[in-house]
């Protein structure tokens, strides 16, 4: 599913979160939002899952306008897992998976056998499975992110969103996640701070600065010295990956580049 943002605007409290922003993720792809804190990647995210109303603009499921399908509607085909997990009510690990169903009519998803079968394998992958009986609040903030990954995938989306999805996991799952992305053949937008996750795991990447996109496209074109340095602040030295080709990048650290900065 083709999704496309046009000419999006977003303003709240008189101030511009996200202006004129123009951004296309195609069908099958997985496209990498990567930007400063406050640059408006999470706020795009959020009009396409219907979090946030854009004040001017549109969102375009291939050719359907987002606003005039029903929110059942939209649930059914994008899924989203957000920084705020709402941990704070205390479901068992399989209830709050099973919770991706809701968006779908009560006939598909009682608490028949492929329910269950479709929750059991959602927890398989993402290495939850042994936690099914386990409440919300008992777990540590990476198991709690990759039950909300779970519960993404129990929907059964066309469009995944995932908005800084690496949060709190170690090393192993973060690979495992953003392997996944790689081949779900879902269409995915992803926001990521890590510049070098993002190289790896996406096909194209959208700059972030200002509320709107500055550049975008294949990872080795908008992961320059230059880009980098002028959205961030920080010079990389841009190298490639000696078993992917894959680009690298590699930051020096210089406490007196730094001093009397920001932290």
């Amino acid at each position: 599913m083709r999704v496309t943002l046009e000419e999006i605007s977003v303003r709240k409290a008189g101030r511009a979160l996200v202006h004129d922003l123009t951004l296309q993720a195609y069908s099958g792809e997985v496209l990498g939002l990567i930007g400063p804190n406050g640059s408006g990647k999470s706020t795009a995210l959020r009009c396409l899952y219907r979090a946030v109303r854009p004040s001017s603009g549109r969102v375009w499921l291939d050719d359907t306008d987002l606003t005039a399908l029903p929110l059942r509607e939209s649930a059914r085909m994008i899924a989203a897992v957000t920084q705020d997990n709402g941990a704070d009510l205390d479901f068992t690990v399989f209830e709050a998976v099973a919770m991706g169903r809701f968006p779908h009519p009560r006939e598909s998803r009682d608490t028949g056998e492929s329910v269950e079968a479709l929750c059991r394998a959602a927890m398989r992958r993402t290495d939850t499975a042994h936690l099914a009986e386990r409440g919300l609040l008992s777990l540590s903030g990476g198991e709690r992110q990759r039950v909300m990954i779970a519960r993404a995938l129990v929907q059964q989306p066309s469009v995944l969103v995932l908005d800084e999805p690496t949060n709190h996991l170690d090393v192993r799952h973060q690979v495992e996640l953003l392997s996944y992305l790689r081949g779900c053949g879902l269409t995915v937008l992803v926001a990521l701070h890590d510049l070098n996750l993002a190289a790896a795991c996406c096909d194209r990447i959208a700059v972030f600065h200002g509320g709107s996109v500055v550049e975008a496209g294949e990872p080795s074109e908008v992961l320059t010295p230059s880009a980098v340095r002028r959205v961030f602040g920080v010079t990389p030295s841009v190298g490639t990956h000696p078993g992917t080709g894959v680009v690298q990048l590699h930051y020096t650290l210089d406490p007196e580049s730094t001093e009397g900065k920001h932290l």
